[in-house]
């Protein structure tokens, strides 16, 4: 029988391209790590690996989202415990001053209480990622705004934050939200810090008329009036430090639930789409083995076909 040349020709050159892709594909696989490249290679599986994929990236921007929260949370738990260090202070030099001062001293007491409402101001105007922390959701603008007279005694300080408080979703169906509120005498939604009706809390007016009490020597309205009112700023502070850490655990709990399952399922892709390295690689060697083969076999024919057509 004759095997026409040219047809052996075109099915040895299919042959060699199949084992060359084949040996092609297997280090592809090698090199990436991964069995399932294309749909083609396995349909379900590369379905369900993009599927596994897709929670991933939620899973990263719950990540992301946690992470800024966190750093939120740090910044405002910090300036609230400056704050609650002023109370203190506040409500030491209101017990302190009784009738037993001098003029003077109750005008140096004065001359402090001036100073720490500067400082709560400052702290209450503290930033985080070039974000204002105690506006609410107005966290474009200092949230506070202090008046004084021409003897450098505060008159008053406005809030011009909101009551808004943004939600965040740090998982699936779980939002927090890590906007702290200034003041808020609506009755609902977030409670103020500084300023809120529920708890009676009104520290900066609560320091200004310490302060106002103090130069006057009224006595009597510091033990009667400023300091049971500087109680309430005081019980509303530990409230807001209390619930700033139970958020922060939230987040840090959230956070390492959020590790765990990026791993989980980075394992279950690699388990779904990853080459099981030894089996490839004697596949690869098997693929390469046989390639050599059919050039061997190829040359053997070709020399044979030759020596025929010469002895023609």
């Amino acid at each position: 029988m004759r095997v026409a040349g040219s047809s052996f020709l075109g099915s040895l050159a299919d042959q060699l391209n199949q084992l060359q892709a084949q040996q092609y594909h297997l280090q592809s696989q090698i090199a990436s790590g991964l069995r399932v490249q294309a749909p083609e290679d396995d349909p379900a599986a590369m379905q369900t690996a993009l599927n596994l994929e897709a929670e991933g990236d939620r899973v990263t921007q719950y990540s992301q989202t946690i992470s800024t929260l966190l750093d939120k949370a740090t910044a405002s738990y910090s300036s609230i415990s400056s704050l609650k260090t002023i109370s203190d202070r506040a409500q030491e030099i209101a017990t302190q001053a009784d009738g037993t001062n001098s003029p003077t001293d109750l005008k140096t007491f004065a001359t402090e209480v001036t100073q720490l409402i500067k400082t709560a101001v400052q702290e209450m105007n503290s930033q985080s990622n070039g974000q204002y922390l105690f506006g609410g959701t107005a966290s474009g603008q200092p949230p506070f705004v202090m008046t004084t007279d021409a003897s450098g005694n505060v008159t008053s300080v406005t809030y011009q934050g909101n009551t808004g408080a943004a939600q965040n979703e740090i998982a699936e169906q779980t939002t927090v939200s890590a906007d702290m509120v200034g003041a808020n005498t609506s009755g609902s939604g977030p409670r103020g810090l500084i300023t809120d009706s529920r708890s009676g809390a009104d520290f900066f007016n609560h320091l200004i008329s310490l302060q106002n009490d103090l130069q006057s020597g009224d006595t009597n309205a510091v033990t009667n009036t400023d300091l049971p009112a500087l109680g309430q700023d005081s019980d509303n502070i530990i409230y807001q430090i209390a619930d700033n850490g139970a958020l922060q655990t939230q987040l840090n709990t959230a956070a390492s639930q959020a590790q765990s399952r990026t791993q989980s399922l980075q394992k279950s892709i690699s388990n779904v789409s990853g080459v099981d390295m030894a089996q490839t690689l004697t596949q690869l060697s098997e693929a390469q083995n046989a390639y050599q083969a059919a050039i061997q076999s190829s040359v053997g024919v070709l020399q044979m076909q030759g020596t025929l057509l010469n002895y023609l």
